[in-house]
This record gives structure tokens, C-alpha cells and sequence, in this order.
């Protein structure tokens, strides 16, 4: 399985088949607009303008499993990022990426990289803990954490690197760098 194999929805509910960005490097990003890291879509943007003439895709994929920190519709949640961050890349329906609803697409995602990236220091651990603790969606040893967990897949459709939530989108910029 690939994820060039599998069709997402967009925010409007069509059919979005995953191949059409082969040979893409892909970040892709389960969000909310209610969390203490919505933020994170200020550096999401600018990654984003960087590199994307050059073939950076950034995936939104709101999530309200977290806190419920992803109310309203689609269409609430795009006029929200798009006005408070005047964010220009994809966003997609909102999914599960944890449990018996998960989206596939997630499945893989956590197939190919079941750990994010081991943090650093007291506060960064502390503040994991915290997530891990607040989280009642995340189960098993793969399961995403929190919202804003950041996925990095390259040309091929590989996974090369997962970020934590609390990760700053910006310390993905030389690994996207170097795979484009």
C-alpha cells in the first residue's frame, strides 16, 4: 500500500485521488483551529510559500478529536484559517486520525512512522506528557497524540519524518530542503 493508492476528501466532499501529487513532497498536518498550536499555521505558511513553486504541498486535515478543538463545518473551519492566517494550501475534510474511524490515509501515515520524533528537554517532555495524558483518542503506541502532528513524505511516497505536536513546523525546513 501506497498512499498514492488511496482518495481523500476535500473540503467540499469530493473525491481527491492521493496519485494526482505523485512526485510531490508532501507535509501533511492534522489541525484544529481551537488548540494552543493553531499558531502553527503562521510557519505551516510560510513552508508553504517557500518551496511550494518548487514542489512542497502542505495537506490540512482538521481533526476534532483532540479537545474538540476543531468545531464547526468545513466550510467554517477554511474561512477561519484563511482569514486569521491566510493560509493557501489544501485543506481537507475533517477526519478521525485515530480509532475505528480513522481516515486511511492516516492509517498509513502511522504505519510508515509509528513514532514521532523523540523531544528535548524538561518543558518539551512535560508538555508531552500533559498531550498524552489529555489525549483519550490515542490508544495504541502509533496513535497520533494531539493535534498538529506533522508527517513529511517524500517523492516517492515515503514517510521520512513525523513531528511531534509540539514541534515547530520551521525544523522540517532543511530535511524539505534537501528532498527537494
Amino acid at each position: 500500500m501506497s498512499i498514492y493508492d488511496l482518495t481523500v476528501k476535500t473540503r467540499k466532499g469530493e473525491d481527491f485521488a492521493l496519485s494526482g501529487l505523485r512526485g510531490k513532497l508532501l507535509l501533511i498536518v492534522n489541525t484544529a483551529t481551537g488548540c494552543g498550536f493553531t499558531p502553527q499555521y503562521e510557519a505551516l505558511e510560510r513552508l508553504y510559500e517557500a518551496y511550494h513553486d518548487r514542489g512542497l504541498e502542505v495537506l490540512d486535515f482538521p481533526c476534532n478529536q483532540f479537545g474538540h478543538q476543531a468545531p464547526g463545518e468545513d466550510e467554517e473551519i477554511h474561512a477561519f484559517c484563511t482569514g486569521k492566517y491566510k493560509t493557501q494550501f489544501d485543506q481537507f475534510k475533517k477526519i478521525d486520525v485515530n480509532g475505528e474511524n480513522e481516515d486511511p490515509l492516516f492509517t498509513e501515515l502511522k504505519a510508515q512512522a509509528p513514532n514521532d520524533e523523540p523531544v528535548s528537554g524538561l518543558k518539551a517532555k512535560a508538555a508531552m506528557a500533559a498531550i498524552t495524558k489529555l489525549s483519550t483518542s490515542f490508544k495504541a503506541p502509533c496513535d497520533i497524540r494531539w493535534n498538529f502532528t506533522k508527517f513529511l513524505v517524500d517523492r516517492e511516497g515515503q514517510v521520512v519524518r513525523r513531528l511531534s505536536p509540539i514541534a515547530d513546523p520551521m525544523a522540517l525546513e532543511d530535511s524539505i530542503r534537501a528532498l527537494l
